[in-house]
């Protein structure tokens, strides 16, 4: 079994070939602009335009805590929108990451990049405004990717994070 591989860059800009699916987590309230989605949508519109209208159209749709949304960006490359995360603010119930969304998010992601014969990039998922511990995703990563023969790339942009 492999481990994850860390790097420092731009998770946006994976620097392999094949077929690539770019993960990050969002919240379930369709809130978009602030943390890593800036940087995809600095990139590519179609994350982003299809997230709103995946939230939008949720009473009709599997929006909602653990779901995984696909959104092809380039020829071999997706990014994989995750609702991981409740709310947006840390308040009296805590902070926003929910651990367990995660990683159901996790288990549905690996079907689809095993499908596909890609390799997965991503920022520290969850560990900047969802207040989540890295501790706990890890293994979660760990075991929903790794375990199943999927290549994981974690980029830590300019400073590494904790």
């Amino acid at each position: 079994m492999s481990e994850i591989k860390y790097v420092r860059g731009d998770a946006t800009v994976p620097s392999v070939k094949g077929a690539k699916v770019i993960a990050h987590v969002c919240n379930d309230l369709g809130g978009w602009g602030k943390g890593f989605v800036l940087a995809l949508s600095r990139r590519w519109p179609e994350p982003e335009r299809a997230y709103r209208t995946w939230h939008r159209d949720r009473a009709h749709n599997d929006f909602g805590l653990g779901a995984v949304q696909l959104v092809r960006v380039e020829p071999s490359v997706w990014v994989a929108n995750m609702i991981g995360q409740h709310g947006i603010r840390t308040g009296s119930k805590g902070v926003p990451v929910r651990y367990e969304a995660i990683d159901t998010a996790l288990a549905r992601l690996a079907d689809d990049v095993i499908e596909r014969g890609a390799s997965v990039h991503m920022p520290r998922i969850a560990c900047g405004l969802a207040g989540g511990k890295w501790s706990r995703i890890e293994p979660l990563i760990t075991e929903r990717l790794i375990k199943r023969g999927t290549a994981v790339t974690v980029y830590d942009h300019g400073e590494a994070a904790g």
